[in-house]
C-alpha cells in the first residue's frame, strides 16, 4: 500500500480533491485573489466541521463576504448558513 505524501499528509480532510496544503489554505485566505478566497471560504463552510470552521475564519470574515458566499454555496447549505447570518446579524464580531 502506498504511503500518502508528505503534502497529502498536510492537506485538510475538507479539501479532499485539491492538492493544498494547510499553508496553502492560509495563505489563500489573507491572499488578493478574491476568487480563490471566496471559492475557499465557501467550501470551508460547507465541509468543516464546525470547530474547524472557526479555525480558519471569523465571524466578521464570513460577515463582510457573505453576499458572495451566498450565492456560491450549496443550495441546502446556503439556507441553514442565511439563517445562522440573521441571528448573529446584531451579534458582535
Amino acid at each position: 500500500m502506498n504511503e500518502p505524501t508528505d503534502r497529502a499528509a498536510q492537506r485538510p480532510y475538507f479539501i479532499w480533491d485539491y492538492d493544498l496544503t494547510e499553508q496553502d489554505v492560509r495563505d489563500i485566505l489573507r491572499g488578493d485573489n478574491e476568487y480563490e478566497k471566496l471559492w475557499l471560504m465557501a467550501r470551508i463552510l460547507e465541509s468543516a466541521r464546525w470547530d474547524d470552521i472557526w479555525k480558519y475564519l471569523t465571524l466578521a470574515q464570513v460577515r463582510r463576504y457573505w453576499p458572495q458566499l451566498y450565492h456560491k454555496m450549496r443550495r441546502e447549505l446556503r439556507d441553514i448558513w442565511a439563517w445562522a447570518m440573521e441571528v448573529w446579524e446584531h451579534e458582535p464580531a
